[in-house]
């Protein structure tokens, strides 16, 4: 199960997986990221992971494909938050985190929940929509 929760920021895409994961809840996933990558320059992710058994085949091929068609456009990802207790997703992560340095990411523990959502909504400094949110106050 891959289900969408709602975050208070329009440029994250927050979500949560647990369970079994298969391809049709990756597409709806996907179609949240390229729903918000066509509505703001910039987003971030936040993926809550508990209790995570598995992912079916056609998931992960699909997981694997979007994946790469990102590598060139991996600019237009801030963040993403990786909430879970699972150890070995930690490890995972701190992998990914290395190989993708274009994207800042870091994991949170479930009791972090709400710090999670808040680093995520930060956005970069030059990308606010509104000039004054950068700091600038007019000449």
């Amino acid at each position: 199960m891959l289900d969408l929760i709602s975050h208070p920021v329009a440029h994250v895409v927050a979500m949560k997986a647990g369970g079994i994961v298969n391809g049709r809840d990756l597409q709806c996933a996907i179609d949240a990221i390229e729903a918000a990558k066509r509505d703001h320059p910039v987003i971030s992710l936040v993926v809550e992971i508990d209790n995570l058994r598995l992912m079916t085949l056609t998931a992960l091929l699909k997981d694997i494909g979007y994946g790469l068609t990102q590598l060139g456009d991996l600019q237009r990802y801030h963040r993403a938050a990786v909430v879970t207790d699972q150890a070995w997703i930690e490890h995972i992560v701190h992998l990914e985190e290395r190989l993708f340095k274009a994207v800042e990411i870091r994991t949170f523990r479930s009791d972090e929940h709400a710090d999670a959502m808040a680093w995520a909504a930060e956005l970069p400094e030059g990308s606010h929509e509104d000039p004054e949110e950068d700091g600038y106050h007019g000449a």
